[in-house]
């Protein structure tokens, strides 16, 4: 039932308040699932009650935990988190007390991982080894489904003893639930198994004696999976039929389900396009009565906003934004979008670490997961001048956080504007969203005052300058972030040998055959900016570029990929021997590979450079010498750091502290140095 209260002029259906069984929501967002990792760390349930209650503070109109196991055999790691006896419920009551101190709702995921558990004691409905998996698991028998069942309602009535507002139970991206729902996995042959009114009993058992247990006015949202992307995955009038057998069950909200782990098709990826996926629910409006959750790459609320009044869903979930930006809906609220710290969907503090068994984090807001740590804004004020050199992300960083806390900064940036990497970042297909990174910074520097001097350089003579005035410099932050390292190849100061940077930047033009010596990172966005073909980046672009069924007539989701031809033939080339890309972030490198195998790039793994020449460039590999006919060479082998002048500067008399990729250009990233700018800044 919506809401009497006056509509939004802005975010009309976004700030539209909902009621769901025993709770008021007073807007249609909800902060989606993630397992930060804290869950199982000593001090943890304290860390994640001040994060969730900040997040309550900013406006989510309900939270979900991350994934809580009903059982040991289903926890997704040897440690996992469980919630199976009152001690445990007594535990989260910190969580659920701060949210609703903070005026927030929240619910408790109840994830079962069955294959997907990573440890020799999971289960699932029948034999088979996720391939994302080394751990075979044991196929449940009639007495264990039944266990399995009441471990959910178990678990449920504890999140209930514990304070929550609910529960979210998780039937979607290839978990327990979701294996009993396909003929994928699902190879019974009793009640649990064969037609789908045997396999879709299993979620309606769950769903129906958590309702029973808990009452009517206990939360129940129902994550289900509408699009499998894999192959013999639900059809869709399977998963139409699934919704409505858990809306007779008592589910009061159905949330979206994309894709499942093993899935390889993007799903929250960057590269993914906003709302990619929205198309999906809205498919299933009308078909239930239940209010519909959208999700996956909705990142701003004018995005939310949209994608409601489009009639896509009922209420959209966003996870990560919520990491980047705990204010998103109080700043939408208030008109304040601009200061919206925004998601870029890199997954390499987050998942990346999640995945690792680290606590998770977030790129541009090195705070995420880390509240108790350092308060939202510092008590401490800080006084005097600062000099900080170089406006990549490190420097952009160090000035907002040092103008934060009142000292006068001055930002000189060598270069015509702010950015450093990032303005390369967001020339690389999929990584677009880089430049709301840098409208972000520049409105809040703007907005706390730091001076901005471009095409300026900081040297001695500046700093002794104003050392000799009545504002010196109390420190210097040297960020000047890093440069590309030339080889030394014999022929790598020929003309058609060029560093990747003016690649990106637009200052030269390569030619339809390219070597890209180096295939780390940088090698294999260079070679994905290369490849690229104009209209991917649309919904229906990518649906057809990775051969996701826009009818959802197939099974699982899939038809054939209909890809353009490559325009340039491109070499990947590094020097160690084994797969290039291997360091790649986890969870989207193999994205990365098989873009560029799709796009028919030719990796080439232990090469020796032996000279670039003016019709190519000649290579040994395996001891045999070879020669590419090629137009262009491009360096994309590592980086250097700029700090040739930090040694002046200290002889001068500077109190300089050097941050970021000049500190160490080894395996610098974006969170390395925004974290660091953010760190010294704050210990000062």
């Amino acid at each position: 039932m919506t809401g009497t209260a006056p509509r939004h002029p802005k975010y009309p259906h976004l700030l539209q308040p909902l009621q769901v069984a025993g709770m008021t929501m007073p807007n249609r967002s909800i902060m989606g699932s993630m397992h930060m990792g804290l869950e199982e760390k000593k001090g943890g349930f304290s860390k994640l009650a001040r994060f969730y209650a900040e997040r309550a503070e900013g406006g989510a109109g309900l939270i979900v935990t991350g994934g809580i196991s009903p059982n040991r055999a289903g926890k997704l790691a040897p440690h996992g988190a469980t919630l199976m006896r009152s001690s445990q419920a007594a535990q989260h009551r910190e969580v659920t007390d701060a949210v609703h101190a903070s005026g927030g709702r929240i619910a408790l995921q109840i994830l079962h991982g069955g294959r997907y558990s990573y440890h020799p004691f999971c289960v699932a409905p029948s034999k088979g080894k996720a391939p994302i998996s080394k751990f075979s698991p044991w196929v449940l028998s009639g007495r264990g489904v039944e266990r399995t069942i009441r471990a959910y309602v178990r678990c449920a009535l504890l999140a209930r003893e514990a304070g929550y507002d609910g529960v979210e139970v998780m039937g979607s991206e290839g978990y327990l639930i979701n294996q009993f729902l396909v003929r994928r996995t699902n190879h019974r042959t009793d009640e649990w198994g064969g037609a789908f009114q045997n396999r879709v009993r299993f979620p309606e058992e769950i769903v129906a004696r958590i309702r029973e247990a808990c009452g009517p006015d206990f939360a129940i949202m129902y994550r289900l999976s509408m699009l499998d992307l894999v192959e013999e995955g639900n059809g869709w009038g399977e998963v139409v039929e699934q919704a409505q057998v858990i809306e007779a069950a008592g589910a009061d909200i159905i949330n979206t389900g994309i894709g499942w782990h093993e899935a390889r098709i993007p799903t929250i990826a960057a590269m993914v396009p906003r709302a990619g996926f929205a198309w999906v629910t809205k498919k299933l409006m009308g078909q239930v009565g239940l209010p519909l959750v959208t999700t996956n790459r909705i990142n701003m609320p004018e995005v939310a906003e949209q994608v409601l009044a489009d009639g896509c869903a009922d209420l959209v979930s966003m996870a990560r934004p919520w990491l980047a930006d705990g204010d998103i809906i109080a700043k939408a609220v208030e008109g304040r979008e601009a200061e919206i710290n925004t998601c870029i969907a890199c997954n390499q503090a987050c998942l990346d670490r999640t995945f690792k068994g680290k606590v998770a984090g977030c790129v541009v807001n090195p705070r995420a997961g880390r509240e108790t740590e350092f308060a939202k804004e510092s008590d401490s004020k800080l006084e005097g001048r600062y000099a900080v050199v170089g406006g990549g992300p490190a420097g952009m960083s160090t000035a907002l956080e040092l103008a934060k806390r009142g000292a006068e900064v001055d930002l000189f940036e060598a270069r015509e504007g702010l950015g450093g990497q990032f303005l390369l970042a967001r020339q690389i297909p999929g990584k677009e969203e880089f430049a709301e990174t840098l409208r972000y910074y520049q409105h809040e520097l703007d907005r706390f005052g730091v001076k901005v001097y471009l095409e300026t350089r900081f040297d001695v003579d500046r700093f002794t300058a104003a050392k000799a005035s009545d504002q010196p410099y109390a420190a210097v932050a040297w960020c000047a972030g890093v440069r590309p390292r030339i080889p030394n190849i014999p022929g790598a100061d020929l003309p058609h040998a060029v560093p990747y940077d003016a690649v990106l930047r637009g200052e030269v033009e390569v030619g339809k055959r390219v070597a890209m010596i180096g295939a780390g990172g940088i090698g294999f966005d260079v070679a994905d900016f290369l490849s690229h073909a104009h209209g991917e980046e649309t919904i229906e672009g990518f649906r057809k570029s990775w051969g996701i069924d826009g009818d959802l007539e197939t099974d699982g989701g899939l038809e054939a990929p209909d890809r353009p031809s490559p325009e340039r033939e491109l070499y990947l080339l590094q020097r160690k021997e084994g797969k290039p890309g291997k360091g790649l972030g986890k969870t989207t490198g193999w994205i990365h590979r098989l873009t560029l195998r799709f796009r028919g790039v030719k990796s080439i793994p232990g090469v020796t450079y032996k000279a670039i020449e003016p019709t190519g460039l000649r290579i040994e590999v395996g001891g045999k010498e070879q020669f590419l006919e090629v137009d262009s060479v491009v360096f994309c082998s590592g980086q250097l750091s700029n700090n040739e002048p930090v040694g002046a500067l200290k002889s001068a008399g500077a109190d300089v502290k050097v941050i970021g990729g000049a500190k160490e250009a080894y395996g610098i990233d974006a969170e390395r140095a925004i974290r660091e700018g953010f760190e010294w800044a704050r210990s000062l």
